[in-house]
């Protein structure tokens, strides 16, 4: 058996600090930011060439080399030796080889490992935030159609978890959807705060070479460069604006799973899930378990958990370039766009599948007298009663109803009556089928028509709203999504001339 080597503590790396920080971060960055490294490469050495801080026939030779590197080099069959300290200087190590010192170390001209690792997590974020915003809009249009599909569908609402007042799913589902779309634009501004490049910013103060920021920004397919060059790798807002927006769109998300747990429940059965996301019981036959809703609410809650995870990282950490913002806390919050994404896709799934439960919802409504604030609302107007005089008597009708258990279109007149007589001194004008009427669920939906209610022109005046800002959100991704392949071709158009220049 062979003898380790002798330990040296003057030999870098430390074997522990190897294999505790160097190898995982090596392996981060061959995972997670190859295809970045080669852009951020070629992008800076067409910049260097076109503002003339690079001859011709010093850039050719290193595009040479850099297209040869990444038709030799296999990053996925790359292990970490120590031999050099990061990814970055295995990039360095391979153009030496192949140009020579002098010739290889004029690439790195301008700028630092502070404003390419920066970019590299930008870009990285760009990647994983565009998938989530397309799975999100995917949603939020999803919640629009069925939305529009149940405008008229009555389903109780329920407030401090009882039964409120009844409105129709589709009207909750606007809600919802009205929540998601902020949330939508919450992301959409952090990655805006994203699509801003640090280029040019070198190790904090920029260069005195004649950079083009904007260039390298265009190349890259940034929206624009981050101005300042200390925020460029101090400000690391790109990180946190991201996270946060990840953590309150799946918190708001899981209140609303929540909301299917417990309507799903067999005690209140507003909704049906279908046999496609049920799955049974090994030892009880009649169970039906719509357990899909339990996988959205634990991953939802995972997404919040990594998302806030990643603040927690950056909380109290200088205003300067550091490691805590950088390759394995990137790594780590990846997660979050993960499990983020499988709520989003079976979301999207369930919802249109969900079935309201028709005859539980008109139970519930009976049983629950949640019609009965109408009737207060109605006799204020039609009475000319004060509203608390109108609340009392309608309190009086609800305990008379639920103490024989009646239903109060049917069961309440008489109660009606005796309340009124006892509270007004006198007889109603209402008689008994426009008391039945009013106490409909059908009218109290029908009545709330303001804006935001659920009666069928306020609801159709929201989702047509909702239609807008959809139309808006998609717009921007393919503008986005446009301009940012014009970089790229663009990119690759003037790495190719330089590659062919003579």
């Amino acid at each position: 058996m062979t003898a380790p080597p002798p330990y040296d503590p003057s030999t870098f790396p430390d074997p522990v600090y190897k294999e505790t920080v160097l190898r995982p971060l090596f392996d981060g960055a061959k995972d997670h930011h190859v295809d970045a490294f080669r852009a951020i490469d070629r992008a800076h050495l067409v910049m260097l060439h076109e503002t003339g801080i690079l001859s011709t026939e010093q850039a050719r030779p290193i595009a040479e080399a850099l297209v040869a590197i990444d038709r030799e080099v296999d990053p996925k069959e790359l292990t970490y030796t120590g031999e050099v300290e990061d990814f970055f200087f295995l990039i360095e190590k391979e153009l030496r080889k192949r140009l020579g010192p002098d010739l290889a170390g004029r690439l790195h001209t301008a700028r630092s490992r502070n404003d390419i690792d920066h970019t590299l997590f930008k870009l990285g974020l760009k990647d994983r935030i565009d998938p989530l915003l397309k799975r999100l809009l995917h949603l939020a249009e999803t919640l629009a159609s069925v939305a529009e599909r149940e405008k008229s569908t009555l389903i109780v609402a329920y407030t401090h978890g009882q039964p409120a007042q009844p409105t129709t799913f589709g009207h909750y589902l606007c809600a919802v959807l009205e929540t998601l779309l902020r949330d939508i634009a919450r992301l959409e501004a952090a990655r805006d705060i994203v699509d801003r490049s640090p280029m040019g910013a070198a190790a904090i103060t920029t260069s005195g070479f004649p950079i083009d920021r904007h260039l390298m920004a265009h190349l890259l397919g940034f929206s624009q460069p981050l101005q300042n060059s200390y925020g460029c790798i101090a400000s690391v807002d790109y990180t946190t604006s991201t996270y946060a927006a990840i953590e309150l769109t799946f918190l708001h998300l899981g209140r609303f799973i929540q909301d299917l747990q417990f309507w799903t429940s067999f005690e209140v059965s507003q909704v049906y899930v279908p046999n496609a996301f049920v799955q049974i019981s090994s030892i009880m036959p009649q169970k039906r378990n719509p357990v899909p809703i339990e996988h959205m609410r634990h991953l939802a809650s995972q997404t919040v958990g990594r998302a806030h995870a990643v603040l927690t990282i950056m909380h109290n950490t200088p205003f300067t370039d550091m490691n805590d913002s950088e390759g394995e806390s990137q790594g780590f919050g990846y997660g979050a766009f993960e499990s983020g994404g499988r709520v989003l896709d079976l979301l999207a799934a369930i919802v249109p599948a969900l079935q309201v439960n028709e005859d539980r919802v008109r139970q519930n409504i009976r049983r629950s007298c949640i019609t009965i604030t109408e009737l207060a609302d109605s006799l204020v107007r039609l009475e000319g009663l004060s509203f608390r005089e109108a609340h009392e008597i309608a309190s009086d009708v609800a305990r008379a109803v639920v103490k024989i258990g009646g239903d109060i279109a049917t069961d309440g007149f008489d109660a009606f009556l005796d309340a009124f007589e006892a509270c007004a001194g006198r007889a109603p004008t209402v008689e008994q089928a426009r008391f039945a009427e009013i106490v409909s669920p059908e009218n109290f939906v029908a009545v709330r028509d303001r804006f935001g209610g659920p009666a069928p022109e306020a609801l159709s005046e929201a989702l047509a709203g909702y239609g807008e800002t959809i139309a808006g959100i998609r717009d921007r991704m393919l503008s986005a999504q446009e301009r940012e392949a014009a970089s790229a071709q663009d990119l690759q158009s003037r790495f190719s001339a330089l590659l062919g220049a003579r």
